[in-house]
């Protein structure tokens, strides 16, 4: 079955056992749990459906709940694990976009942190030597949806990155997952890139060093699952005598009828979506800013 998921973790927990050419390390940081999936060949990338490279998922108790202590540790466990993945870029140039829509709650994580983020780009060299400062130069764009702009996200990154020339980016966004549990309690960094509108089913073209000509590392929430995916899911765990199979496989298809190009979202998105966007725009602050 085709499980949709943006995320490594759980592409990877569809398999039993070892999986050649992929490795997985799991361990804690300060009560988060953070899994490490690497995967390192085209035969492992095309097995569950990810590009090579390495992702990062962090695990965070759920973020409707007001508790700072939470939300102080995550933004601790997010930014050291963003930190490993610049460490090559010290005094890089950095370009983040906030992918997705910011009138769609959970889509709108992208947008949400890059109003939060310190931007420096246009501080000056002297006014650095002025205060003693040794700021990078970071810069920040939300550039919306093709349905509003008429503009492939793409495109409009690429023409950002002609004038700015940043030597990273770093993209924000909504993610889908085939697991409830993991709907805006998971966050996913990666070194791979991303394709807008994944979140909600809305394919665009990818944002990759491949398309851009620039490393990005992304960063996502997963705010959406998929109905199609949580039906297969549920009814793949059902009892499977030869009746049940039958009355299983007629859910299945009334299901896919009706429910085709829809998603579920947590009724708390919009609390979620705020601590989530909270979250990210500090760890890349502190990542950035030493």
């Amino acid at each position: 079955m085709n499980f949709r998921s943006d995320l490594a973790l759980e592409r990877r927990e569809m398999f039993a056992g070892e999986i050649a050419g992929i490795e997985s390390l799991r361990h804690d940081n300060d009560g988060i749990s953070v899994t490490h999936v690497k995967i390192k060949d085209n035969d492992a990338a095309e097995k569950i459906g990810k590009p090579i490279g390495n992702y990062v998922t962090i695990e965070i108790k759920d973020l409707s709940l007001p508790d700072d202590e939470i939300c102080d540790r995550a933004v601790n466990a997010v930014s050291a694990e963003l930190k490993k993945l610049i460490k090559g870029f010290s005094d890089a140039s950095v370009l983040v976009v906030g992918l997705g829509n910011r009138d769609i709650t959970p889509d709108s994580i992208g947008p949400k942190a890059v109003g939060k983020l310190t931007v420096t780009r246009h501080i000056s060299k002297a006014t650095n030597n002025e205060f003693n400062l040794s700021l990078r130069p970071v810069s920040a764009i939300a550039p919306g949806v093709l349905g509003i702009t008429g503009i492939e996200t793409s495109e409009i990154v690429k023409g950002v990155i002609e004038f700015v020339k940043p030597q990273l980016i770093i993209a924000i966004d909504a993610l889908a997952a085939r697991n409830l549990s993991r709907l805006g309690t998971t966050l996913q960094i990666s070194d791979t890139g991303i394709t807008p509108g994944s979140g909600v089913g809305n394919h665009r073209r990818a944002l990759n060093e491949e398309t851009l000509g620039v490393p990005v590392i992304a960063i996502g929430v997963p705010m959406v699952a998929d109905v199609l995916t949580l039906a297969m899911d549920i009814i793949q765990k059902l009892p499977k005598n030869e009746q049940e199979e039958n009355e299983q496989r007629l859910a299945l298809n009334i299901i896919t009828k009706r429910g085709e190009n829809m998603v579920v979202t947590p009724n708390d998105v919009d609390i979620i979506s705020q601590q989530a966007s909270d979250i990210i725009a500090d760890a890349i602050n502190i990542a950035l800013y030493e």
